[in-house]
């Protein structure tokens, strides 16, 4: 395994990736950089099966590319759980009010749905699901959560998406409020990642 490519075209999530894979020791590409374009239909229902849509369909292009052949394919489907709102946003996380609308028009409407909500039953996560699909044509999926619960107010400028309103309680401040290295060490992609990289360190090692 010299390349992984990941598909996603989010620099924010790409940053993130590069830095919690950096000791894997390959070369890490976003789907762009590696030159595929596709369009992947996310119409699985969980988290685990829109990453196993988007590795594979990936995948499938990037087999057909000489330097790519042997490239493991990860693919990550990852949003916010509020308990109180019946775990919305869920799996429509990206496309919640539309994948247009600004993450501070969707994270105010949020805070403005829990209005009266005490903090006990604010309660609220992040999910990341993690998928790779494998040379061999085999596939693996793990998961990391980060739990916490919504604040009151939009706050800190370290995150993206929905960072700004999810608050820590033990930390006493919002993700978004957190150090780059504080945030991978805690995060729902973090740990998926670490469960991903250990995956891939074992499949290694059996060969």
């Amino acid at each position: 395994m010299d390349t992984i490519i990941f598909a996603t075209g989010n620099k924010n999530k790409m940053i993130e990736i590069r830095m919690i894979l950096a000791d894997l020791g390959c070369k890490i590409l976003s789907q762009k950089e590696a030159g595929i374009q596709a369009d992947v239909v996310e119409d699985g229902q969980t988290f685990e099966e829109n990453a196993l849509i988007k590795a594979t369909t990936i995948a499938d292009i990037a087999r057909k590319m000489p330097e790519y052949k042997n490239a493991v394919v990860l693919a990550d489907d990852s949003g916010l759980e509020i308990d109180a709102l019946n775990k919305e946003p869920g799996i429509y996380s990206a496309r919640y009010m539309g994948e247009d609308t600004s993450y501070d028009i969707k994270n105010q409407a949020l805070i403005d749905r829990l209005e009266g909500v005490p903090d006990e039953k604010r309660t609220a996560r992040f999910v990341c699901a993690i998928a790779a699909a494998l040379p061999d044509g085999s596939t693996e999926v793990v998961r990391g959560t980060m739990e916490g619960r919504i604040g009151y107010e939009i706050t800190g400028e370290n995150g993206f998406g929905y960072d700004p309103i999810f608050y820590l309680p033990q930390f006493g401040c919002s993700s978004a409020e957190l150090e780059p290295e504080k945030k991978n060490e805690l995060s729902h992609r973090g740990e998926g990642l670490r469960k991903m990289r250990k995956v891939l360190e074992e499949k290694l090692e059996s060969k």
